[in-house]
C-alpha cells in the first residue's frame, strides 16, 4: 500500500535562523506590522509503499535521520496519510 508522508524540517531552538531574520525585517517595509520571529524551514512530501502507516512513518523518520535533516541543527515533524 502507498502511504503519503509530509516532512517538516525546521532549525533547532538556539540555532540562527538568517533567512527568518531577513523577512522578519522585511514584514514592516511591507505594511505587515507585529510580527515577532519568523523561523523558516523546509516541507518534503514522500510517497511511500510500506505494509502499515507505522512502518511508513518508521521509514521516514531513517529517511530524516540519514538524509532529509541534520539532526545536529535541525528537527523534524512526520505526518503520514
Amino acid at each position: 500500500m502507498s502511504y503519503v508522508a509530509s516532512v517538516n524540517v525546521m532549525l533547532k531552538e538556539g540555532i540562527a535562523d538568517p533567512q527568518g531574520l531577513t523577512i522578519q525585517r522585511a514584514l514592516p517595509a511591507l505594511g505587515f506590522e507585529g510580527v515577532a520571529e519568523v523561523r523558516v524551514g523546509k516541507r518534503i512530501v514522500l510517497k511511500v509503499d510500506a505494509s502499515t502507516a507505522d512502518e511508513a512513518r518508521e521509514q521516514v523518520e531513517q529517511m530524516c535521520q540519514r538524509l532529509l535533516s541534520n539532526p545536529v541543527i535541525e528537527s523534524f515533524e512526520v505526518v503520514v496519510q
